[in-house]
């Protein structure tokens, strides 16, 4: 009679430590779609859907700053490189080569554009960056490089963001959101100034 053999004990394999970089990835979702309600689309960086809650002008730092008086205290402002980019109301994007035109710029190049409906931008590290538990997240690690974009003005969790941001109906109306013609002319001015600016430093070519 042959002993049966003993049971065969499966060991599970160990389980591979969790990417920090992949726990930071699923927190930034986390805050975005659950604590702003805005739309995501996976990847690294994470990108913002735009053209649903709000569309992206985006201008040298340098120039943008000058515009910053126009917005309302709330209007969220984001940051990459020298980079800077305003939120402001879905269907702007669309906007912005009439208003250019309305206000006599559209004859310059201008570096000064708008992304809207079917773009994306990259999600900004969330203000006072931390993962769950506590643990603090410093700037520019686990999956924020450097030169990632961070927020000048974040966003406030709880808070319709479509409230506080520049759009075309705010023009000769009395509401709370700012006006699209106004900022445009300012950043449109400031951007001209700039490029003045580079012009003249630039050395004279003698032949």
């Amino acid at each position: 009679m042959v002993d049966a053999l003993p049971p065969v004990t499966t060991v599970p394999l160990p389980r591979r430590p969790l990417d920090p970089s992949d726990q930071v990835r699923r927190w930034y979702e986390d805050w975005y779609e659950n604590e702003l309600g805005w739309p995501t689309v996976p990847g690294s960086p994470l990108g913002l859907r735009l053209g649903l809650r709000f569309d992206v002008l985006d201008m040298p730092a340098e120039a943008g700053r000058a515009a910053l008086r126009h917005l309302a205290p709330g209007s969220p402002v984001a940051l990459r490189g020298d980079r800077m980019r305003l939120l402001v109301a879905a269907g702007s994007a669309e906007e912005l080569p009439g208003v250019l035109a309305w206000l006599e710029w559209g004859a310059l190049a201008l570096d000064l554009t708008a992304t809207g409906e079917g773009g994306l931008m990259d999600a900004p590290e969330p203000p006072g960056a931390g993962l769950p538990g506590g643990r603090p997240l410093p700037l520019g690690r686990h999956g924020t490089p450097q030169g990632a974009a961070v927020w000048l003005r974040p966003p406030e969790p709880g808070c319709e963001v479509e409230a506080s941001l520049p759009t075309l109906s705010a023009l000769g109306g009395g509401g709370g959101a700012p006006d699209l013609v106004r900022l445009v002319d300012t950043l449109a001015t400031q951007c001209h100034r700039l490029r003045l600016r580079r012009v003249c430093a630039q050395p004279l070519a003698f032949s």
